[in-house]
């Protein structure tokens, strides 16, 4: 019975599998050195790049329950008030905005100057032509330089259209949304808008920048209808106006033309002018009454923002992180040496 249990394959004996290991630690000293000088040459070759972030939190329209029932969902992380909203677009959906390559073509016109004057572009020619690369990649495209093109002319046969873009620009797109993310607390509303950028004040610009043309979109989605109300009581205002001031001018016209006539047809005639003229006198007030509310409606409707915390041009590189990277390689080499010596042992009692 005895025999029998220390003849089990299943069971695997770690004083065997230690010393098996310290046997051939020389393999190790071969593998990590190697592992090291080439992790090395490896992280050196990646760009630097730079974080900023800011905040802000946007007002929002609160038409459902309040008081200590939103409270007490708003700690459980529901808002009630975006579940009440009218709105078609809640802030919960902002995020997605960098999903619309409608609205990342907006972002690619954005004016940018690097901290050292030498890059004064705009956002999309940056991301086109001024990305450092790793040093491998050169030799790469110069090998996919000398391959046959086929010519791309998607995006090209009606002019620039965001929704139907060449294979080149989609790729400009991308990576513009790698390097920007828009996020929002659920809890709190507050939008926080994070880029990433090679340069410094690339990157403080990006978020500035995208803040503004965030605030911009929230605030023509939010006035709309507003604006729309506000342009055509604008066009009946101006229609009423003019039938107003023409009838004012026939009733005028004809007043001083017949002052001194008698004839009762011409006293009718006068009193109808009138009559036409203070009805039109009294449609033209009403609708620029319209007006004038549709214009307190926009007002009303535009959503003020405060700035929680303002971008700024950033002092250290966020990345690459070079230690963590080649600590992890080492690691990750030692584990797979580890394994190599001991596959024997990890393997056998799957054998049959």
């Amino acid at each position: 019975m005895e025999e029998n249990k220390n003849k089990n394959p299943e069971v695997i004996d770690l004083r065997i599998v230690f010393r098996k290991i310290w046997a051939n630690k020389r393999l190790f000293y071969k593998v990590l050195p190697i592992v090291f000088v080439l992790s090395c040459i490896y992280t050196l070759g990646l760009p630097r790049y730079y974080n900023s972030e800011t905040k802000l939190a946007p007002e929002m329209e609160n038409s459902g329950p309040g008081g200590a029932l939103s409270s007490l969902a708003s700690s459980f992380g529901f808002d009630l008030s975006e579940m009440q909203t009218t709105d078609a677009i809640t802030p919960l959906l902002y995020p997605d905005l960098m999903e619309d390559n409608g609205f990342v073509s907006k972002l690619m016109s954005i004016k940018i100057v690097s901290q050292d004057n030498e890059i004064n572009t705009t956002y999309h020619d940056y991301l086109k032509m001024h990305q450092k690369k790793t040093w491998w990649v050169y030799p790469i495209d110069w090998v996919i330089g000398l391959l046959p093109k086929k010519e791309d002319q998607t995006g090209i046969k009606n002019g620039y259209d965001p929704y139907y873009l060449s294979k080149k620009e989609d790729a400009i797109m991308d990576k513009a949304r790698t390097q920007i993310d828009i996020s929002i607390d659920k809890r709190t509303g507050i939008i926080t808008i994070n880029t990433q950028a090679q340069d410094p004040l690339i990157c403080k610009t990006l978020a500035d920048s995208i803040k503004d043309k965030l605030q911009v979109f929230i605030t023509e989605y939010r006035t709309n209808k507003a604006r729309t109300d506000y342009e055509y009581y604008k066009k009946l205002a101006t229609d009423a106006k003019r039938e107003y001031e023409k009838a004012r001018q026939q009733y005028a016209s004809m007043s001083d033309a017949n002052s001194k006539i008698a004839l009762r047809s011409i006293e009718l005639k006068i009193e109808d002018m009138e009559n036409d003229m203070q009805l039109k006198y009294n449609a033209y007030t009403t609708i620029n009454t319209q007006l004038q509310a549709a214009e307190a409606k926009v007002q009303e409707r535009t959503p003020v923002f405060t700035v929680i915390k303002g971008a700024a041009v950033p002092v250290k590189h966020s990345g690459p992180k070079r230690m963590f990277i080649v600590i992890g390689l080492l690691f990750l080499s030692f584990i797979g040496t580890t394994f190599y010596i001991i596959r024997d042992d990890l393997l056998s009692p799957f054998k049959v």
